[in-house]
């Protein structure tokens, strides 16, 4: 059980990391060709990380119903 947790946790660590990156990615991308003005630049970080966040909320719920069906499964199989 401790260890589908502790993947479970590094996963969700890993997509956090990488989404962050992407954004910071983009966000450098956007300013260094288009220029655009900072306001709007922050204003669709904001978007993004919000989009991210529920995204993110939502992953986390669905690994953690999967798991905890898998665990009454392995329960009632093994007894």
């Amino acid at each position: 059980m401790r260890g589908v947790v502790v993947v479970v946790v590094v996963v969700v660590v890993v997509v956090v990391v990488v989404v962050v990156v992407v954004v910071v990615v983009v966000v450098v991308v956007v300013v260094v060709v288009v220029e655009v003005e900072v306001v709007v630049v922050v204003e669709v970080v904001v978007v993004v990380v919000v989009v991210v966040v529920v995204v993110v909320e939502v992953v986390v719920v669905v690994v953690v119903v999967v798991v905890v069906v898998v665990v009454v499964v392995v329960v009632i199989v093994v007894e």
